[in-house]
């Protein structure tokens, strides 16, 4: 990172060899700490910045050289339309969910926390001591870092009820994040054109792991309390399937956290077809108003298949996943885990372990649930106030996000439009459902940065909705 002096000196350094020709000389160490009043350590990085960038040549014992510009040619890549064939599905590449923004956007259409909602310090630190231990050097097991696989299976079975057997560390596998998780579950457990019941609407990622590994699909309707356990009896039944993928807690993109009745009859049906609960608990750490309550917590039978990520609450840049299964299902899921990825670094197990074992980790989640409570209810204010043709089935008792119902007639990619065009970014729903949608909705995120601007961007919206209907 770059601070103001390295910037400044950068830019000067910059400009320079713009207008130089190539070739030529630049001025040594010396003379260039001598011009800007600078160290040479800051010289010396903003040089290396330049030679990254391909704008100079350093040779050694000789000097520093502006780079001849090369002219590109235009390339045909025509030949690649034959040899690739069609697209194994027509689903955009590119999600709303994933774009970076500028900071003069408001972004509420993110699926990450803003950075001032993770504990940065406690990162840090981690990865200092990360990197100083043989984590830096050394390979992990391929199921993981022992000590983290306790980690997951204890956090699992704090909450197991008595009378079942919590989950054991054996059972558990460290994944490169819950996406890479997920498209080995449904190879592993379901397979290339078999059918999985998945929630309508749900995680997009999901939908799009399954379509890349060539799962059928089957929709079951999700609303504001979760499934209906009648319908998903009858989708078992008719379709043969033999899993279930589901959000149990703070549901993406809905916000629904499941009752325990529900959550008794769905591990009945499940129990009954002979059939795996694919449980995601994405949002373990983001509860609010209510804490999650893992479905895998009831089920010592190995019906359940666990996925919790830490890639949101810890870090962006910690993908680590632990996957909680029993019995064959868990060796099948290994096997295709170390035929993707071999093994998860040991750095970034090393440091994740590292956060969430630290005494200020439960302080950060503490402070977490209040900051996540002022966002959302600013949020939900907001449009309540600005975009009154807007419906919210429910205020979530925890995730990050809203999921915000819009008039049948919405145009949502030119609301999208319009809305951007004011500064304000969205995510249309569409991309959460595996089939045609049953409605118009955005889903908005409220942990994103600027929540001082929520007023601002919920004004945005119920502008670009009166357009339409003008």
């Amino acid at each position: 990172m770059f601070d103001g002096s390295s910037q400044r000196i950068l830019g000067e350094l910059r400009s320079w060899v713009a207008a130089a020709p190539a070739g030529a000389r630049l001025p040594s160490t010396r003379a260039l700490v001598a011009r800007h009043g600078a160290s040479p350590v800051t010289v010396q990085k903003a040089l290396r910045a330049l030679v990254a960038q391909g704008l100079v040549e350093a040779r050694p014992g000789v000097g520093t050289f502006v780079r001849a510009v090369r002219t590109a040619r235009p390339n045909d890549y025509g030949w690649q339309t034959a040899a690739l064939g069609s697209p194994p599905n027509r689903r955009a590449q590119a999600f709303t969910a994933l774009r970076t923004t500028p900071n003069d956007v408001i972004a509420l259409h993110a699926g990450y926390p803003d950075r001032e909602l993770l504990p940065e310090r406690l990162v840090r630190s981690a990865f200092a001591r990360a990197t100083r231990s043989d984590a830096a050097v050394g390979r992990p097991p391929a199921a993981g870092l022992p000590e983290l696989q306790a980690w997951f299976a204890t956090e699992l079975g704090a909450v197991t009820p008595p009378g079942l057997a919590p989950p054991a560390a054996s059972d558990v596998i460290v994944l490169p994040g819950s996406q890479s998780g997920l498209s080995t579950i449904f190879r592993a457990l379901v397979g290339a054109d078999r059918p999985v019941l998945i929630e309508s609407p749900t995680y997009w990622g999901a939908i799009l792991a399954a379509e890349q590994t060539g799962v059928q699909l089957v929709p079951i309707t999700s609303g504001p309390h979760g499934p209906d356990p009648d319908e998903l009896d009858r989708a078992f039944t008719q379709t043969g399937a033999r899993a279930f993928y589901a959000q149990p807690n703070f549901a993406n993109p809905t916000g629904a956290q499941w009752s325990p009745d529900l959550a008794d009859r769905v591990l009945g049906i499940v129990r009954e077809h002979g059939a795996f609960l694919i449980e995601d608990d994405w949002a373990h750490d983001f509860g609010i108003t209510a804490e999650a309550a893992p479905l895998a917590a009831r089920d010592d039978g190995g019906h359940v298949v666990y996925l919790r990520s830490l890639t949101k609450s810890v870090s962006p840049a910690i993908r680590v996943a632990g996957l909680v299964a029993r019995g064959p299902a868990r060796d099948r899921i290994l096997a295709d885990a170390q035929a993707q990825s071999m093994y998860v670094s040991g750095v970034l197990q090393a440091a994740a372990l590292e956060v969430v074992t630290q005494p200020a980790w439960r302080t950060h989640l503490r402070g977490l649930r209040h900051q996540l409570a002022a966002r959302r209810d600013l949020l939900v204010g907001a449009l309540r106030e600005h975009v009154p043709d807007s419906h919210l089935d429910a205020v979530p008792h925890g995730g990050l996000n809203l999921w915000l119902r819009l008039p049948d007639d919405t145009d949502l990619m030119r609301l999208a439009r319009d809305c951007e065009a004011a500064g304000v970014l969205v995510a249309a729903g569409g991309d959460w459902f595996p089939a045609e949608p049953t409605g118009r909705y955005l889903r908005l995120n409220y942990s994103g940065p600027n929540p001082g601007a929520f007023p601002d961007g919920a004004r945005a919206i119920g502008q670009a909705l009166a357009a339409q209907h003008r």
